[in-house]
Parts: structure tokens; sequence; C-alpha cells
């Protein structure tokens, strides 16, 4: 039946699928009591989930590298809701000093910090390391987004107590998690130029953002945190994603036109996930088209969430103490 589903768009059980928008899955909803981070938030999906989320009243913080991109998209939302709260500082998920200072700018403006959508991201480029020397797929679409969940968790977890108000973390993440190296992820071989390809190196990041989600949840339980993690599959969208990879992407894009959608349906599961109510309490969950989707093997491993874990926060201390 869910494959069913999946090729007709019908709606699954929460009434939503494929083809619905962001802004229907949004419909009747008052965000105004919420602070939204979005990482990639000035393009593509990111750009149409922030314009929605500030439709419903939110206050969207885009995280962007590029801060023209980022006025521009600031500006497009004012135009169509000049009562939009937006405002937009500098990130470069591939770098770790980046990373760090958004999460000084952004604790400095002393706003509360309800969602945090973990939205940008890289996909199929040539073998390169991030200016800390990691492979650049990994560093962009994970682990930066690993170190800032880890400097702005502290600033959910206040905001959680002090409202009342459930927190809730969204990795994006892909189908193409089903696509990644045999052992799922190279933990002695993530900067192996040799062994590279990039297809696998964004499947193993887009896998290791669903372990993140999963073993964060797992954390946040334990702890008693009114705080939910979940991780999701937005759908193929032709977006400045598969700039990398424009002729394979063309060939695919004929062989599973069905599958496609269009922007404001691509953003519908992250908001979906990011402020519909019958998401309250659910955590360590994949979504897809708005509905509940199992994720690959690998993914719901608990033991390699838990090594992956380990080995993300030893890596960062790695680098962070030759900076």
């Amino acid at each position: 039946m869910a494959i069913i589903r999946l090729i007709t768009g019908w709606p699954g059980p929460s009434g939503f699928g494929s083809a619905t928008t962001a802004e229907q899955v949004t419909a009747g909803i008052d965000a105004s009591n919420l602070t939204v981070v979005i990482t990639g938030g000035a393009s593509g999906i990111g750009l149409e989930t922030s314009r929605v989320l500030a439709l419903r009243g939110a206050h969207v913080i885009i995280a962007a590298r590029n801060m023209e991109t980022a006025n521009e998209a600031k500006q497009s939302i004012l135009k169509s809701n000049e009562n939009a709260k937006i405002d937009i500082i500098h990130l470069d998920l591939s770098s770790l000093h980046s990373v760090k200072a958004f999460a000084d700018n952004f604790l400095e403006l002393n706003l509360p910090l309800n969602i945090l959508i973990n939205n940008a991201g890289i996909m199929f480029c040539p073998f390169q390391l991030s200016q800390d020397g990691i492979e650049m797929q990994f560093a962009t679409n994970y682990l930066g987004h690993f170190y800032l969940t880890n400097l702005l968790l502290d600033k959910m977890k206040k905001t959680a107590s002090d409202t009342g108000i459930e927190g809730r973390i969204i990795n994006l993440s892909s189908i193409a998690h089903l696509s990644t190296y045999d052992e799922g992820i190279k933990f002695d071989a993530i900067n192996d130029k040799m062994s590279y390809s990039d297809k696998k190196a964004y499947g193993q990041s887009k896998l290791a953002s669903i372990l993140h989600a999963n073993e964060l949840s797992r954390r946040l339980k334990e702890e008693g945190i009114n705080i939910t993690v979940n991780s999701l599959h937005p759908g193929v969208i032709w977006t400045n994603l598969m700039k990398h990879s424009l002729n394979f992407m063309r060939i695919m894009r004929v062989l599973t036109f069905i599958f496609w959608k269009n922007i404001p349906q691509g953003a519908a599961t992250t908001c979906y996930v990011a402020v519909h109510s019958s998401m309250k309490g659910v955590s360590g969950k994949y979504y897809l088209d708005c509905n509940e989707w199992p994720a690959s093997d690998l993914a719901r491993d608990p033991q390699l969430a838990k090594k992956l874990w380990d080995y993300s926060n030893h890596l960062l201390d790695s680098v962070l103490r030759k900076a």
C-alpha cells in the first residue's frame, strides 16, 4: 500500500501525499509564537520553507553561505508578505569556524529557538576536502549540521522549558541514503580519494543525517527533554543541488518522471514535520510525503547511530584542537 501511495501520490494516514504543497499542510496553523532557524533557507525548497513558515507567522532566521542571495530571498519574502519576520545570518556549513560564528551571532540576538531545520546541502560533487580537511559532502551535509545542533541545543532546551512549547529538530536526509558504501559509514576512510564515489558519498552523508536524528532523539527522550528530532526525504526536486550532475539527473528525470515534485510540494514534508499538530510528541522517525516511511536497515541500526555519534564528537574535537 505504501508503494502504491508513492507511485500514485494518494494521501497517506496523515491526509497528505506527494502532491501536497507546503501551504496546504500548514493551512490554519498559527506559528506566530515560534522562532525557526533554517540552513540553506535562501534557495530551492529551503526558500519555500522559509516563505511558508513566515507566512504562518514564525520568526524565520535564514542561515546561508551567500549573503547576497540570502538578502534577495528576504526581500522576495517581504515583497509577498510585508509582515514577515525574517533575519539572515551567514553560515558556511563546510567550515566549523563559520558554524561556531553563526551560533555565536544567533545567541547574541537573545531570541528563543523552537525549531531547527537542518536543510542545506550539496550533492554529487567531485572529491574535495573542506578547509577543515574533511570530505566535502560529509562535512557540509552532516558534520556541520551535527556541530550546529550541538551548539544550539542548550538554547532549544531552555526555550522548551521556559515556554512549555515542544522544540523540534528536523534533519533533511534523502532516499539516497539507501545507496551508500557497503558498511554504511566509512569511519576509517571518510577522506579516502581512491575509494570515493560522488553518489555513495552523498548517500553516506544522508544516512548519517538519519542516524544523527535517531541517536539525538534517543538521548533527549532519556533526559525527558521536550524536543523531538526527526528526519525526512523531501522528494526529488529540480534545484541547484544538481549542478554537479546535470546530465545524469536529466536522464534520471526522464526515467523517473512520475516521482518528481515541484518546489512547493518539495517543501511540504519539512513544514509538516516542523509545525503540524499531529507531529506533537513524535520523535526518531523518518518521513516521506508527509507520512512516516521505513528507512533502510542501516538507518535504523542503533549501534551504528551510537558509533557515528562517538565518531563525530571525536572528529570535532580533533579538528577544533588544531584550529
